[in-house]
């Protein structure tokens, strides 16, 4: 079937070649974010005394005293204090936090080897509680597999709309009771994206804790959370657990982590059982306009944890790149913008392959979210699911129902279940959050059905050559891919990215949130091997 689709093999070729240079490139630089995460193994969470995310003030308070410490790392000098004032690491970050204890008066110990090789010593130690309570959960993931069977493919999934977690707790029990098969939870945006875009004068999502709650009367929820926060998560996990085991199948939890919060999110999901987590680095670098040397550094520093974890990620179907019709001043039509996206979703999943995530731990988003507001949908919808069915033969599939809103919203459901019959492996199908519980039984039962008819129709027939608008669009994507892969190579991400708003995009690997790794120590490698 490829063989008129245009030059596949360049394509391919292409892509790997700038995978295997960047994701090189982003193994050796380390982040404030990857930071953060570091402290977030070694044991440190919640927030400090003044309401902050204590990893992340204590990363801020650690920078503020050494603001070239970043390319060192905080391992060591955090180990070393452990030693020195003999403290739990949760009670260190907290007098880090507040000014009372200055890492870089520690970081000057480590030029002594004696001191050195003490902090190494203690550094691997917390490394090595943090991946037995990685693999523990990968244990239990697979022993209650085990126990209440697996849900059948394609697994059905929702996103919580409840944002507080005492009100989630029952929506996601109503919702498994249903016939859902996979909860999704939105992680709220992070301290450093916030101040990014109250910067660059942009609105900032708040929570703001509800008073009186269903259950406010329970011990374990006294104080309420937002739903993605890590205590909530440990709730919904419970939760979750125990609904699946009245209905006799696994259910599994999955997050949407904001910019700047790849490797928070999968040192999180490790330590919750989080069972998918969204992974788009392309997402974060043209959407979210931030830095490319950062998310990429990010993301595979999250693709290690996950790797070991067990956890999929979900590698959407690629960001709209609109950047070139704004500089040509004349809007492009479907097929290049469905190629853009493919280029970079073509990235991103070689990204994750180069950092060692098997195929089966990668699922590929199957179709742009735009694609029902064009015309002739379904056909090309076939021939989107066509082409990544060949470009990517060992990766399962995911379908991901848009937020709803537009006149065509409605033909989503019935677009997603032609396609499906070219998907083959599909992993889930995620219906967007546009009704309450009440409604989830019958949104549960259409959604199984449509699966049933499609495996049915796949089953029963023999995927043939594409023709029409279908063989079009699947002609014009590769064509616009390719020529995306090439400008990129050429010129840089400029040409997918644009310039953002002023403010959100700030820093660089000199600029203070990435640096070359300068400290050859890694407390991981004896267990995860080296990170390059």
């Amino acid at each position: 079937m490829t063989a008129d689709w245009g030059p596949v093999d360049r394509l391919v070729a292409r892509a790997e070649a700038l995978a295997g240079a960047w994701g090189a490139r982003a193994k050796s630089t380390t982040t404030i974010g990857q930071e953060r995460a570091n402290l977030r193994l070694f044991g440190v969470s919640g927030l400090d005394a003044s309401g902050r995310p204590l990893a992340g003030a204590t990363v801020d308070r650690w920078l503020a005293g050494d603001p070239g410490g970043l390319s060192s790392g905080i391992a060591l000098p955090f180990a070393m204090s452990l030693v020195e004032y003999d403290l739990e690491p949760q009670e260190l970050a907290m007098d880090i936090a507040s000014g009372a204890i200055d890492l870089a008066l520690e970081a000057e110990l480590l030029r002594e080897r004696d001191r050195r090789a003490i902090a190494e010593v203690e550094a691997t130690r917390l490394a090595a509680i943090a991946i037995e309570r990685i693999d523990a959960q990968r244990t239990v993931r697979r022993e209650t597999i085990d126990m209440l069977g697996e849900a059948t493919r394609p697994w059905l999934g929702v996103t919580l709309r409840e944002p507080d977690v005492d009100t989630a707790l029952d929506e996601a029990t109503s919702l498994i009771a249903a016939g859902m098969d996979l909860i999704r939870i939105e992680v709220p945006i992070g301290r450093e994206l916030a101040d990014r875009l109250t910067d660059a004068g942009l609105a900032v999502p708040t929570w703001q804790p509800r008073d009186g709650g269903p259950r406010a009367t329970d011990p374990e929820l006294s104080e309420t959370a937002p739903t993605g926060s890590q205590r909530a998560l440990t709730h919904l996990r419970r939760i979750a657990d125990g609904a699946a085991a009245r209905r006799r199948a696994y259910v599994r939890l999955a997050t949407v982590v904001p910019a700047l919060g790849a490797p928070e999110g999968a040192v999180v999901a490790a330590f919750e059982r989080i069972d998918l987590i969204s992974s788009d680095a392309m997402a974060e670098i043209v959407a979210d306009a931030v830095e490319p040397d950062r998310a990429l550094a990010d993301h595979a520093f999250a693709h290690r944890f996950a790797r070991r974890a067990g956890t999929a990620i979900l590698v959407g179907s690629g960001p709209l790149v609109v950047a070139p019709d704004l500089s040509a001043g004349v809007p492009s039509d479907p097929t290049t913008r469905a190629g853009r996206a493919l280029a970079l979703q073509l990235l991103g999943v070689m990204l994750a392959r180069g950092d060692g995530l098997p195929d089966e731990q990668v699922i590929v988003g199957a179709l742009p979210p735009w694609l029902t507001d064009e015309h002739s949908p379904a056909a090309r919808a076939i021939a989107e699911v066509a082409v990544r069915r060949a470009l990517f033969p060992g990766h399962p599939l995911g379908f991901v129902e848009p937020p709803t809103g537009t006149d065509r919203s409605v033909v989503w459901p019935y677009v997603q279940a032609a396609a499906a019959v070219h998907a083959g492996e599909t992993a889930l199908v995620l219906r967007a959050a546009d009704f309450g519980p009440d409604d989830a039984v019958a949104a549960a039962r259409a959604a199984r059905a449509a699966s049933l008819v499609s495996a049915d129709v796949a089953l029963a027939t023999r995927p043939g050559a594409l023709s029409g608008v279908a063989l079009d669009h699947a002609r014009g994507m590769i064509a616009a891919a390719l020529t995306t892969l090439e400008r990129l190579g050429d010129h840089g991400w400029r040409t997918v990215a644009g310039d953002p708003p002023g403010g959100i995009r700030s820093g660089s690997v000199s600029g203070g949130v990435v640096a070359e790794r300068t400290d050859p120590f890694d407390p991981f490698e004896p267990v995860l091997g080296p990170r390059g």
